[in-house]
C-alpha cells in the first residue's frame, strides 16, 4: 500500500510512531529574505507561542498545510542541489515544537550529509540556552542533535512593542542571530549577527 507521497505503508507506520508526522505550510526555493545568500525555506506547520503580531499566524496550527513526506523531502533536496543555493532555512509554525523537531531531525541529516557546504538556518520562538532549549517542556530526545546540525540561529519570542524593521533576519530586538556551531564550541553564545 503507498501512502503520502510514495511512502509504503510501513515506512509511514514507522513515521508515526516516531512521532515523525508533520505538515508543512510553505516552501520558497527562491528565498532571500530568510538568510544569508538565496535560500531553500520551509516553512513548517505548528505553533503553540501564538505571539502577537506574527507574520505567520496561519501555520500555529499544526493540520494546517500538506503533510511533510518523503517525496517532499526529494523536491527539497532537489531543490538545494543548485551552487547558487546558499542553504536551507527552517521556520514556521516553529521548526522546534516537539513534533517538529522529531520529523524535522532526519531530513536535516540527509541535508548535512549531501550538502556539507550549505548552511542550515532555523527560526524559533523558543530560547537557545546550553546547547538546547531553555523551556524544558520542549526539549526532546531529537532537541540537542537537530541543534547541532544548525549552523545560524534565530531564537526568541517575537515581541510585537520590540519591532524594529531595520534589524537584520529578525523581528524585534529581543531575539538574537546565534552562530551556533561558534556557541557550541566556546561554550556561551556567540552572535552571528549583533
Amino acid at each position: 500500500m503507498r501512502l503520502r507521497g510514495g511512502e509504503n505503508a510501513a515506512h509511514g507506520r514507522v513515521r508515526a510512531a516516531l512521532g515523525q508526522d508533520m505538515n508543512y505550510a510553505e516552501i520558497k526555493k527562491y528565498d532571500i529574505a530568510n538568510g544569508e545568500g538565496v535560500r531553500v525555506s520551509l516553512f513548517v506547520s505548528g505553533c503553540r507561542r501564538h505571539c502577537k503580531g506574527c507574520f505567520n499566524s496561519i501555520a500555529w496550527d499544526f493540520a494546517y498545510g500538506k503533510p511533510f513526506d518523503g517525496a517532499v523531502e526529494e523536491e527539497l533536496l532537489a531543490a538545494l542541489a543548485p551552487d547558487y543555493i546558499a542553504g536551507l532555512s527552517l521556520l514556521g509554525g516553529d521548526p522546534f515544537e516537539p513534533e517538529n523537531q522529531r520529523a524535522l531531525l532526519p531530513f536535516v541529516r540527509r541535508v548535512k550529509e549531501r550538502f556539507p557546504q550549505k548552511n542550515i538556518w532555523c527560526y524559533t520562538g523558543y530560547t537557545f540556552c546550553g546547547g538546547a532549549l531553555a523551556e524544558s517542556r520542549v526539549n526532546t530526545e531529537a532537541t540537542r542533535e537537530l541543534i547541532s546540525l544548525i549552523d545560524v540561529l534565530v531564537d526568541g519570542k517575537f515581541t510585537e512593542e520590540l519591532k524594529d524593521i531595520r534589524l537584520k533576519f529578525r523581528g524585534s530586538s529581543n531575539q538574537r542571530v546565534i552562530d551556533v556551531q561558534k556557541t557550541l564550541k566556546e561554550g556561551n553564545v556567540v552572535l552571528y549577527l549583533a
